[in-house]
């Protein structure tokens, strides 16, 4: 079996950017690139999880995700970081209706440990909202963390609250 980090995209790889698919608009946040490298290191799989409901509100399409997945992942590259996989998830409820793929609902991370024979007791998630932690427990991860580099008065159900990717170097 193997164990994983899983990524939210926006508020943790990059900084959060109304529907962000453009190139030119990525800023990596600071320590993402050192994180992945550490947890490779140890055998970890780095597969990011993320909402793309601007596609289904038609703010971007499917092609231009794509476009700017294969940049990221061609800059991880660069700094030995190998991404196993990018789930995403394109609908929006008021839209496309409910799906099991929006977190707070677990299916990418189910899908990926389906895929990758992973051990989802032996891995963690990091997030910025509350939908990735309800995703990672609903899950079955036992480890979860809430990123929140401006500190958090909000309430989470992450076992771990941190204010810097570096925390878990």
């Amino acid at each position: 079996m193997n164990k994983a980090l899983f990524l939210d995209r926006d508020g943790v790889i990059n900084v959060e950017k109304n529907y962000l698919h453009k190139i030119e608009d990525f800023e990596f946040i600071d320590g993402i690139f050192e994180l992945c490298r550490h947890y490779q290191q140890q055998g970890f799989l780095i597969i990011v999880v993320t909402n793309q409901s601007g596609i289904d509100r038609g703010y971007y399409s499917e092609e231009d995700f794509e476009k700017l997945t294969v940049w990221m992942i061609k800059a991880f590259k660069k700094e030995d970081v190998v991404i196993t996989h990018v789930y995403h998830c394109p609908h929006h409820p008021d839209i496309s209706g409910p799906c099991e793929c929006r977190k707070p609902n677990p299916g990418m991370l189910l899908q990926a440990a389906k895929t990758y024979q992973i051990d989802l007791m032996e891995s963690l998630l990091i997030g910025d909202k509350e939908r990735d932690i309800e995703a990672g427990l609903h899950a079955g991860l036992q480890l979860t963390y809430f990123y929140a580099p401006e500190g958090t008065t909000e309430l989470t159900k992450a076992t771990h609250i941190i204010t810097s990717l570096k925390e878990l170097i």
